[in-house]
């Protein structure tokens, strides 16, 4: 990542036949996608945690990230002085990172197919915890290896206004809000599109907090 910093059939599967809504050429949002799963994927999310704590990351300038993070999964996102990159271990507890949860996985999996990215098997999860006072300034994911492979962004807890962009810093910002179980997923000739969290919705409450689990092949 380079900062600046539906009838009887189960919930899951109605949600699967809703049509996305296009954000450019090969980019959808999936509107409560996984609004069933939201109970599952937070326990999972807290047992993640549970194994390597959130952190709040430095930038290669020596700043503060205002998103808190954590991985799970082959390898995970670091930032500190040395630059951006993955590794297989969390560079705190020098242990590997938790495993990938089996809800993630199932889930990163169909939502890739719903907006038409087959076979999209992730094998890094960046577990971000906003609260209100953060934010995630306009970038884009470029250090993974495969940038053939989608991005799938899961949206937990508070509501957030998302910045969607171009493959240009300067190209015109849409905002969109994003409610829990909202899905975006991008790839193809919007992989490296400039995105971003401008605001998160909520009360002054310390328990109030807004997730994002954001799926990736990074290797």
């Amino acid at each position: 990542m380079t900062l600046d910093l539906f009838g009887d059939a189960p919930d899951d599967a109605r949600h699967d036949t809703l049509q996305p809504d296009a954000l450019g050429p090969g980019a959808f949002v999936l509107r409560a996608f996984a609004q069933s799963q939201l109970a599952t994927l937070q326990a999972d999310i807290d047992a993640v945690i549970a194994q390597a704590p959130l952190r709040h990351w430095l930038t290669p300038g020596g700043k503060r990230m205002s998103v808190a993070m954590t991985n799970c999964g082959e390898v995970g996102w670091i930032s500190d002085r040395q630059g951006y990159r993955y590794g297989t271990h969390d560079p705190l507890s020098k242990q590997p990172w938790p495993a990938m949860p089996t809800s993630f996985v199932a889930l990163a999996h169909r939502a890739a197919e719903a907006a038409g990215y087959r076979d999209f098997v992730p094998d890094a999860c960046l577990v971000n915890r906003y609260t209100l006072d953060a934010r995630l300034t306009l970038h884009q994911d470029r250090d993974e290896r495969e940038l053939s492979a989608p991005i799938v962004s899961v949206s937990l807890g508070l509501p957030a206004t998302f910045l969607w962009g171009g493959l240009q810093r300067g190209d015109r910002t849409r905002r969109l809000r994003l409610a829990p179980g909202d899905v975006v997923v991008w790839g193809g000739p919007s992989r490296l599109a400039y995105h971003g969290i401008a605001s998160v919705e909520g009360s002054f409450d310390a328990q109030a907090v807004r997730y994002n689990l954001t799926f990736r092949q990074a290797r």
